[in-house]
């Protein structure tokens, strides 16, 4: 329908459909998404109901809702909040979003998929769904750790999905090149620095002076309008709305007045957002997705299974504990509506074939059915993880959070500060003259191989591997480099842990080295996943991941081998400690009370901040074993020892049972001791009077 009743008749149209869609998704407890969706499909051109819309019209409005989302995405941002998070939930969201990045490239490669359409669907399951997870919060309260947790990742998963955006959209269709990137990703860093240097000075202080005006009305429409006008900029040097918006948005979110905007722009972003996903609804074509059933299947079961492995691990290296490790982990596995949108980008561009957003969409809903089951079993998941680890490894879970607490709050000494700068700026060097060389060698490869044929007359076999070898030669310094720098830099913050002792026995040795090794591990994940990663689609399928998951089997045995060598060193340390628990709870303990153990940390480092509690008969916990109460996997505190009269039960295992006059040693995180100490002394319900 065309004319000036067009607009109108597709509002009611898509507004009434959209209605009773989701109304009917919430009788059946399916999230809102679907509705719209649905209704997309219900008002587009792939399902024959009469009630066609307007597909042009459908599209520009839905334009604007991508545009009040980025804007309301970035009204999340602030300075000093992305600072706050940046050390831990940063480099989180950095190294999972480039293990995901390079498996999505990977499994488009093995699915005989183009160049281009690799890049795309990397992209597209990097990212989780903001949207979608906040609601399912709401419907089902989480731990708060697992909250604050999983909204810091999704933060810098924002942030880098719109970088990804940018780039994915200046690249446009033409053939890559080397000089084409470069030239791209400085036209990029050109664009924002500019915009952002210039909105520093002006957008906060305006905003600001609009605010002071108390005019609600004043103050929407003209964080509208300076929404539109970034968009408009952004497409004016060739990238898309989002990307304006968003930084729009960031630059609000500087003036202090971002709550006073979000509330008032959070009803018109509603609104805009649902026409958005069902302008989605629309472009879905269920014969593409029967076409492509492997295709959605291959997605499905890569961003469940990536995400829970890549964020489980990042997490846990960032110094949380393996419940809210495996929790985020799982409240993550999803992709929505960057991924539409960055599918949309594609299409619109002719960079991708038609097939991906119906593959893309497919993949989220089924990933969005399992959110909220996946949110609901997680906690028991991770209980089970954490009581299937080897011994050894349960030792080092519980010791590992104390010690990334301890390297956090430790200062060193400022040569020391120096030092880790020093070699942190090393490490970046390093890797972007090594990302330089890998992307380099790849795009340039076939005029490589044809100056190769023409100068020394070789076939096309031995010119690939000459172009390989040079490559290799030039790379291989770096990544020496790269693996000393890491060693010297988790040699440093481990000692900013656990520090060596001037003179005397080091007894903090075995927990060092452990805490070490781990350190080193993680530093060459967090350098060479994003490498790997980004050269992913000029590699072979399994190339970059082949050699990723051997650095880290390497890593993992490296791991176990501390641990174990950390378990001798515990179970020394459990006997210094229960010699010191019965002479302190014999002497001046009151029953029930967490005690700190004296000289604990001096005489053993490494063990964290041991406590000594006794339990009575009026605890809970009183008669329940170790497995019952699982006390590690709800806090993340370990028991090191259990004292029971004259017997001695060092390093407890699950079957063991507490039981009352038990003083058990606990040691962890100061907050999961805390926790710990409050599960076992939590009183039985006292009888009901009669």
């Amino acid at each position: 329908m065309h004319g000036p009743g067009s607009l109108l008749y597709t509002l009611a149209v898509v507004c009434c459909v959209a209605a009773a869609t989701t109304v009917l998704c919430q009788r059946v407890r399916l999230p809102v998404v679907f509705g719209y969706l649905l209704a997309g499909m219900i008002v587009g051109p792939h399902v024959p109901v009469p009630l066609v819309a307007d597909a042009d019209t459908v599209a520009a409005l839905a334009e604007i809702g991508v545009v009040l989302l980025m804007f309301s995405i970035g009204l999340e941002f602030s300075l000093r909040r992305m600072l706050r998070l940046a050390p831990v939930s940063g480099l989180v969201a950095l190294l999972e979003t480039s293990a995901m990045f390079g498996l999505g490239v990977a499994t488009a490669q093995l699915l005989g998929w183009s160049p281009r359409e690799r890049i795309f669907t990397g992209a597209i399951v990097a990212i989780s769904s903001t949207t979608i997870i906040a609601r399912a919060f709401r419907e089902r309260p989480t731990d708060p750790d697992v909250h604050e947790t999983v909204f810091g990742i999704l933060v810098f998963e924002d942030l880098i999905a719109i970088l990804m955006l940018a780039a994915l959209t200046a690249l446009g269709g033409g053939a890559l090149s080397a000089g084409m990137l470069a030239g791209t990703a400085l036209q990029l860093a050109t664009f924002l620095a500019a915009l952002i240097g210039v909105g520093l000075l002006l957008v906060p202080r305006f905003m600001r002076a609009v605010v002071r005006l108390r005019r609600d009305e004043t103050t929407l429409v003209t964080a509208v309008g300076l929404a539109f006008a970034a968009a408009l900029l952004a497409v004016a040097f060739g990238y898309s709305v989002a990307l304006g918006a968003f930084i729009m948005g960031a630059l609000v979110a500087e003036s202090g007045t971002h709550h006073q905007v979000e509330t008032l722009l959070a009803p018109l972003r509603d609104f805009f957002i649902a026409v958005f996903f069902v302008a989605v609804g629309m472009s879905i074509d269920p014969t593409r997705i029967a076409q492509h059933w492997g295709a959605v299947l291959a997605i499905v079961a890569l961003v469940m299974t990536g995400k829970i492995v890549t964020v489980s691990l990042a997490t846990f290296l960032s110094g949380r504990g393996v419940r809210t490790s495996v929790s985020s982990a799982m409240s993550l596995a999803q992709i929505g509506e960057f991924s539409f949108i960055i599918a949309g980008v594609g299409a619109a561009s002719g960079a991708i074939g038609s097939h991906i957003l119906p593959v893309a969409v497919a993949a989220s809903a089924l990933t969005t059915l399992a959110t909220s089951p996946m949110i609901a079993v997680s906690a028991a998941t991770a209980a089970r993880i954490d009581r299937a680890l080897p011994a050894p490894l349960q030792t080092f879970v519980a010791l590992y959070g104390s010690w990334f607490e301890a390297m956090r709050r430790g200062s060193g000494a400022p040569s020391q500060r120096s030092r880790v700068w020093q070699l942190v700026s090393l490490l970046g060097v390093d890797v972007a003259v090594l990302l330089a060389i890998v992307i380099g060698a790849a795009v340039e490869m076939p005029r490589g191989m044809t100056l190769a044929n023409r100068w020394l007359g070789v076939g096309p076999v031995a010119a690939r591997l000459l172009v390989f070898a040079i490559a290799a030669l030039a790379a291989a310094p770096l990544v020496l480099g790269l693996f000393r720098t890491a060693a010297r830099l988790g040699e440093l913050l481990a000692q900013r842990a656990l520090p060596v002792p001037s003179r005397g026995a080091d007894f903090g040795y075995a927990p060092r080295r452990a805490l070490t090794v781990t350190l080193e591990g993680a530093i060459l994940l967090l350098a060479l996943v994003p490498v790997v990663a980004v050269a992913q689609p000029f590699l072979e399928p399994l190339g970059g991941a082949g050699a990723l998951v051997l650095l880290a089997l390497a890593i993992g045995a490296l791991v176990w081998r501390s641990a174990s060598n950390l378990q001798g060193h515990a179970e020394a340390g459990a006997q210094l400690l229960v010699s010191a628990l019965r002479h302190q709870m014999t002497e001046s303990a009151l029953p029930g009370e967490a005690q700190p153990i004296p000289h604990a940390e001096e005489l053993l480092p490494g063990m964290g901040a041991p406590v000594g509690v006794a339990i009575t008969a009026d605890y809970l916990s009183a008669g329940r074993t170790l497995r019952t109460l699982n006390i590690r996997a709800r806090t993340g505190a370990g028991v090191l020892a259990i004292t029971r009269g004259d017997e001695r039960i060092l390093i407890p295992r699950g079957g063991d049972e507490i039981r009352a006059g038990d003083v058990l040693a606990l040691a962890g995180t100061r907050d999961a001791v805390a926790a710990a100490v409050k599960l076992l002394t939590e009183r039985r319900s006292p009888p009901p009077a009669t």
